[in-house]
């Protein structure tokens, strides 16, 4: 028996529904749900109680509802994101942040309620609520707290460096929103976490820029602005550098080849770096690559153009607008 009530149910949830919305909202007696989600049925059985109503493969957006499914499965709306809601890498997968894993899918449950775990559904009870937003169709937490229940279930430090960097540099929170998070979820007296935290706060916004900075905290070289905005002095914008040195004018472009596999990005990236060097800027550049196996040779590289700058007549005729130096750590943490 399959009713109006089925129908709107699988609209509305992505082709996915509840037993106990099947049995209690569409009146799906239980022979029915058995009989459908036998081997070679129209239907499949994702999770304990949850459905896909299709005989097709689930894509990512339906095994994430399925999990906020399960762990809401006897509330009244599962969708209304008030008593389970996606969180952590699932959550920012969803929204197209880079290298953030699908699964396992984190959910966050609302204390006291707790929810056994189950193949790839990893729930957390908590009693600190979140405001949540709908994603593509799930109930999801905002990007800040997503990368926040991220970062406090990873355990490779550079996997919460990069994770937390893209969230920001993709704009989804501010530096100051997600350290203030971190914060609020005692998260920062963990050494990466509130290094990571602490780098975003100062600038850096990738591995590699936060690999850079390990490697210049470790010289005598003066602290770069990281990301500054440098502009001309009748106020158009040249370009945001990785690293500068204001005082010196020289600048460190990282540049990956990820992003240049055209020829107008490449002729982008120099027309940029041509732009820079009109201006008096120095410019080194390197790789991720270089700065992860062969740092020492980028610093020697900046270490003789910031000692070339300083005997420069002319000062470059650039502003730089932006972040500005923040020595590490961080007052308060």
């Amino acid at each position: 028996m399959i009713t109006t009530t089925h129908r709107r149910l699988a609209r509305r949830q992505l082709n996915m529904a509840t037993r106990h919305q099947l049995t209690t909202a569409a009146g799906v007696p239980d022979a029915t749900i058995t009989s459908r989600t036998r081997p070679g049925g129209p239907w499949q059985r994702l999770l304990p109680r949850v459905y896909l109503l299709q005989t097709g493969p689930p894509d990512h957006r339906q095994r994430a509802l399925a999990a906020v499914l399960y762990a809401a499965e006897s509330t009244a709306d599962p969708l209304s994101g008030e008593t389970a809601a996606l969180t952590g890498g699932a959550a920012l997968a969803l929204l197209g942040i880079r290298e953030a894993p699908y699964a396992p899918a984190d959910v966050l449950v609302r204390a006291p309620r707790r929810v056994t775990a189950t193949a790839g559904v990893r729930p957390l009870s908590t009693s600190r609520w979140p405001h949540t937003i709908t994603v593509r169709g799930i109930p999801s937490t905002r990007p800040v707290r997503a990368a926040a229940d991220y970062a406090a279930r990873a355990d490779d430090p550079d996997q919460v460096r990069s994770m937390l960097a893209h969230v920001v540099q993709a704009g989804w929170c501010h530096p100051h929103d997600l350290h203030a998070e971190l914060r609020a979820s005692r998260l920062l007296g963990r050494p990466a976490i509130r290094s990571a935290a602490s780098e975003l706060l100062a600038g850096v916004r990738s591995v590699a820029e936060a690999r850079a900075r390990d490697a210049l905290t470790a010289t005598d070289l003066p602290a770069p602005l990281w990301n500054a905005r440098l502009h001309t002095p009748d106020g158009a914008f040249l370009a945001s550098p990785d690293a500068y040195w204001p005082d010196e004018g020289v600048a460190l472009e990282i540049d990956s080849a990820e992003y240049h596999y055209t020829r107008d990005l490449w002729q982008a990236t120099l027309r940029r770096r041509l732009r820079l060097e009109a201006h008096g800027v120095l410019v080194v550049s390197a790789t991720p690559s270089m700065i992860r196996d062969t740092p020492t040779e980028v610093v020697a590289a900046l270490r003789a153009l910031l000692a070339l700058a300083a005997r420069r007549p002319l000062p470059p005729t650039v502003h730089a607008r932006g972040h500005v130096r923040l020595e590490l750590p961080v007052p308060g943490e």
